[in-house]
């Protein structure tokens, strides 16, 4: 729950549990999807404010607490900032919080016991505190966060508690420019587990330049349950760039299922926290070979200004059509082939080659095709494939085999033109 004032802004809403034992963290932000990104917007967030206050009811109680956390937290914040703390009155405190976020309470008759975390204006803030409102952030880079569990690797496939951790985590406070993806469109076809192990610039270039992006970070999370409902423990990693370079790792554990949000909460904090600091020690540079494009029409030379003579006595090929990248599934090196000569056979197929081999993976193919995209994918559902279509980019799978037709005759009864001996 969010305090609101007529001159505040609604920035978000935690429901907590006021269960005696301590709750866990749920992200709300109205009727959007909890898998959608929180806004980003500038605020300073002061966060794991403790308080334990009483008062003759309980809603006194919590306003007291709420006010006792403001104080403290702008005293954080100044210190953090200023290295000193900056005293001001409460109601000019008051003034500059624009939300409070709920991580944990229990509310009593009289009493409240609670962790709030604050969020304050960061312009008025900054002001006060005379430090500069803005800071220089990472270049632009995709999120790509992938959970393991059960030996399957999920992105955007469905919506994930480790998809939603990220959602739920405030990046205005960091230095890295994440790039949210919201999970629909063509981002399930884009970004998957098997992507993962790919390393061709020229793919991931295609990609990244579709979401104005420089480069990609992959944090990953294992998931290990020791039983339905018991202890979790989750394998957290780092990842960054199409080599996926690792920055760090660590396990984290909770004693049940129900603390699981709050443990992929804490592995997003600490991998934010890694690649901050990976960002400040020039590690998490962009790859330089992303920053190679085609060269532009600018760039090609003008034929009028070349002499005829100059020019090498060549043979003249035409090649055209249009370049459809196709992925497909490949557990093994006979079913790349298999797919390629199945691709290749397809009427107006000119070439059908593998340009990302990702063996029990999801491999892609470029194909140059005399044709549309659509017509391509008309072809291949023709031919029994199932096709889901992206920008560029066709998803293939093998259709379902045909049921075997029903005998025409029972078990036990003999065929009509045979004969008993």
């Amino acid at each position: 729950m969010v305090r609101v004032g007529s001159h505040r802004l609604l920035i978000a809403a935690l429901a907590a549990c006021a269960m005696a034992g301590g709750g866990i963290v749920a992200a709300q932000q109205g009727a959007a999807p909890a898998a959608a990104p929180v806004s980003a917007s500038g605020s300073f967030e002061v966060g794991g404010v403790r308080v334990d206050v009483a008062g003759p009811n309980a809603e006194a109680a919590r306003l007291a607490g709420w006010k006792l956390a403001e104080r403290r937290a702008w005293t954080q914040l100044s210190r953090r900032l200023r290295g000193s703390e900056v005293a001001l009155p409460e109601g000019a405190i008051d003034g500059l919080v624009s939300g409070i976020i709920i991580e944990n309470e229990q509310i009593g008759p009289n009493r409240y016991i609670a962790r709030l975390g604050v969020l304050f204006d960061r312009n008025r803030a900054a002001a006060i505190l005379g430090v500069a409102a803005r800071f220089a952030r990472s270049a632009p880079l995709v999120l790509m966060p992938v959970e393991w569990s059960g030996g399957t690797g999920t992105v955007f496939e469905r919506e994930t508690e480790w998809t939603r951790a990220w959602a739920r985590f405030r990046t205005s406070n960091s230095a890295i420019d994440y790039v949210r993806l919201t999970g629909t469109g063509p981002d399930p076809l884009l970004f998957d587990a098997g992507q993962i192990g790919r390393r061709g610039r020229g793919w991931w270039r295609t990609i990244l330049d579709q979401y104005g992006a420089d480069d990609v970070l992959i944090p990953q999370v294992h998931l290990y349950r020791q039983w339905p409902g018991g202890p979790v423990v989750g394998e957290f990693i780092a990842g960054f760039g199409p080599d996926n370079r690792i920055l760090t790792r660590f396990t984290l554990r909770v004693d049940n299922a129900d603390a699981l949000p709050a443990l992929l909460d804490e592995g997003v904090r600490r991998i934010d926290a890694a690649y901050q600091d990976a960002l400040r020690r020039g590690r998490l540079r962009p790859d330089a070979l992303l920053a190679v494009r085609p060269p532009s029409p600018e760039d090609e030379v003008d034929p009028a200004a070349i002499e005829v003579d100059d020019l090498p006595v060549v043979s003249t090929v035409t090649t055209g059509g249009a370049i459809i990248n196709v992925q497909f599934d490949s557990p093994s090196a006979g079913a790349v082939t298999g797919t390629e000569s199945a691709l290749a056979a397809v009427p107006g197929v000119r070439s059908a080659l593998t340009s990302s081999l990702a063996l029990g993976g999801i491999s892609v193919m470029r194909v140059t095709y005399d044709g549309s995209i659509a017509a391509l994918r008309t072809a291949l559902e023709a031919r029994g494939w199932q096709v889901q279509e992206g920008p560029g980019t066709l998803r293939i799978r093998r259709g379902a085999a045909p049921a075997p037709a029903a005998p025409a005759a029972g078990a036990g009864d003999a065929p009509q033109n045979a004969t008993n001996e």
